[in-house]
């Protein structure tokens, strides 16, 4: 039997000698959406960076296990290469670097030998032409000027091209209106499959209107504190997080798909 896609165990996440995470475990297999809610300041943005590696988030206790492989020493870009895919909540603008040339650079990192520049722009139109992004897209300096929605459909389209393994997505909802929430869903729903496991992020339920989970995670002040389905999800909508913040943590998540 293959390992996990992701297995997080008993992760302690500090940031400046102040523990955020207090002890998270979760399982997510291949083909699985995971759906993270949680209020603002929960901790949700330290667990997806930590994943990521980032150094300013200090592992106290706990690992990070991908494909059956400790994470917890890997750095960052060796975990994107590996197929781990961070969405961020807030992108960076980068003057001066052409979308094209972001996502060719992104591409040869990402595959190495198997890179094969000449299907590049086929595959960068293709993706482009799925998620309704017009072709002047590409030579638009990155995030520069950017919408909210434009900066999102960005994100999709760096995910598309990339075929990751493992999907983190940090409250990619946040800033979109209506349409282009849908957009950025059915450009999710349509990379979802058997080779992609996704760690949605979010504080509201709307975008869970498009994808649906198959796992849904309250998490409180750096703790997992319930698991179920998507059901789940309806309910923190009708209820809020406030009935969750005295509730005890779960000692590992209760549902696996």
């Amino acid at each position: 039997m293959s390992a996990p896609l992701l297995e997080v165990r008993d992760l302690h996440v500090s940031i400046e000698g102040k523990e955020i995470l207090k002890g998270i475990s979760l399982t997510l297999e291949k083909g699985q959406v995971h759906a993270l809610m949680g209020p603002n300041g929960s901790g949700k943005s330290t667990l997806s960076n930590t994943l990521m590696g980032h150094l300013k988030y200090q592992v106290t206790q706990g690992q990070i296990l991908y494909k059956g492989e400790d994470l917890t020493a890997l750095k960052t870009d060796a975990r994107a290469r590996a197929g781990i895919f961070l969405a961020f909540q807030y992108p960076t603008a980068i003057p001066g670097v052409s979308v094209a040339n972001f996502l060719r650079t992104a591409m040869k990192a990402r595959f190495g030998e198997k890179y094969d520049p000449k299907e590049f722009r086929k595959q960068m139109k293709a993706s482009m032409a799925d998620l309704g992004v017009d072709e002047n897209f590409a030579t638009r300096a990155v995030n520069d000027g950017f919408s909210g929605g434009e900066k999102k459909r960005h994100e999709i389209l760096q995910l598309s091209l990339l075929k990751p393994e493992l999907a983190l997505l940090d409250e990619t909802d946040s800033g979109l209106d209506i349409d282009a929430l849908r957009t950025v869903a059915e450009g999710i729903n349509r990379l979802r499959g058997p080779d992609l496991g996704v760690l949605l992020i979010t504080h509201y339920q709307r975008i869970l209107n498009y994808i649906q989970p198959d796992v849904v995670h309250v998490f409180i002040d750096g703790k997992i504190i319930q698991s179920g389905g998507k059901e789940l999800a309806q309910e923190l909508e009708l209820k809020g997080y406030v009935p969750y913040e005295t509730a005890k943590p779960i000692q590992k998540e209760t549902v696996k798909q």
